[in-house]
């Protein structure tokens, strides 16, 4: 039985996307030597570089070549934590640094670009949230860990979309009911396969909203042999076609393991170059993201993303701005939802097993 609720929760503008950054290009011999001055600055600061998968290619090389973290959002979480470096470097969204912080107060975690947020944060405002809250208290509180410290300070549960699913299932099993925030979408594939009931925050990722069912269908005609790899961020009718629906990590980890010689991939395309890392052999394409005729708002890259770069990466390194900064009482409280799922991942070894 499907005991969901899909609740509009409030009527508001949409997330303003901001245009993608576009970035001089550097030479070959311009980009080694920026390299070179970073490792060196990193070394000098006593700092270690984490970057996600959607990043910039050469800040993904960065972070690997300097003793960093290439990693979804569950492990960049994790990777922190285990450092001994002083200052941690967040290739990334605001939320990722703020999660780095919330899990390493003593240290200094630094960011190329404060700005660049994410829309599913933008789109839960915190103290609407904490209101729509307020009025269901007899839920359990799961929020996405694309959302700001404040909300997760009002959660009971912080999840990535790697683990979402046997956290859910394990609240199910002990007959709790589920409120969700931000990402409908996600909500909505945990929902359907759990069956427990869910209030659902209206929020969205602008790169995985743009992904399109009918669009999807017409190159799966012309790639009929190629595995179909969906995001769980993407709509009900584009994860129904898909033969994996999973986290970054699960999409690569397909890529490496299916016998499958060409995938369609509908998530942000920065997940291309470790999936080519990894498997060179594989024909990789890019799902359709808003069709004939439409304005694509991402084009399947984030445009926060984009605002992480090697120049301004060099930049905060020497200046030491940027510096995420959290009020130590947000701290305390959001420390507790997102430390009991890094728990629970390690005792259920959940991350590992789960598809999605």
């Amino acid at each position: 039985m499907n005991n969901s609720v899909s609740l509009e929760v409030l009527t508001r503008p949409p997330v303003q996307v901001p245009p993608h950054p576009q970035w001089p290009v550097l030479t070959e011999a311009e980009l080694n030597a920026a390299k070179a001055r970073i490792k060196q600055l990193l070394e000098s600061r006593d700092a270690v570089l984490v970057a996600h998968y959607y990043t910039n290619p050469d800040l993904q090389e960065l972070a690997e070549e300097s003793g960093g973290c290439v990693a979804d959002s569950l492990e960049m979480a994790r990777f922190g934590t285990i450092q001994k470096a002083k200052t941690l470097v967040v290739c990334g969204v605001r939320f990722m640094g703020e999660t780095a912080k919330i899990l390493n107060p003593e240290k200094q975690v630094l960011m190329p670009d404060l700005n660049a947020t994410c829309s599913l944060d933008e789109g839960c405002p915190a103290k609407e949230f904490t209101e729509f809250c307020d009025l269901h208290p007899d839920y359990t509180v799961v929020v996405y860990a694309n959302t700001s410290a404040e909300v997760k300070a009002r959660s009971d549960w912080v999840v990535t979309s790697g683990i979402a699913l046997p956290i859910v299932k394990y609240l199910a099993q002990r007959g709790e009911k589920i409120l969700w925030a931000p990402d409908k979408h996600l909500g909505r594939y945990v929902q359907k396969l759990t069956g427990v009931e869910m209030l659902l925050w209206q929020g969205s990722c602008v790169v995985h909203e743009e992904f399109k069912a009918v669009a999807l269908e017409r190159i799966r005609k012309l790639h009929p042999e190629a595995a179909v790899l969906v995001h769980p961020e993407s709509p009900e009718a584009v994860i129904g076609q898909a033969d994996v629906v999973g986290s970054t990590t699960a999409l690569i980890k397909a890529v490496q393991n299916m016998e499958n010689k060409s995938f369609i991939v509908a998530t942000d395309g920065g997940i291309f170059h470790k999936m080519k890392q990894l498997a060179p052999d594989k024909l990789l394409i890019e799902a359709p993201t808003a069709g004939e005729g439409a304005t694509c708002q991402s084009c399947a890259h984030c445009p926060w993303m984009g605002m992480n770069a090697v120049q301004n990466l060099e930049q905060v390194l020497r200046s030491g701005e940027n510096e995420i900064i959290i009020d130590p009482e947000i701290r305390e409280k959001a420390v507790i939802p997102i430390q009991r799922m890094l728990d629970f991942a390690r005792t259920h070894q959940s991350d590992k097993s789960n598809p999605g």
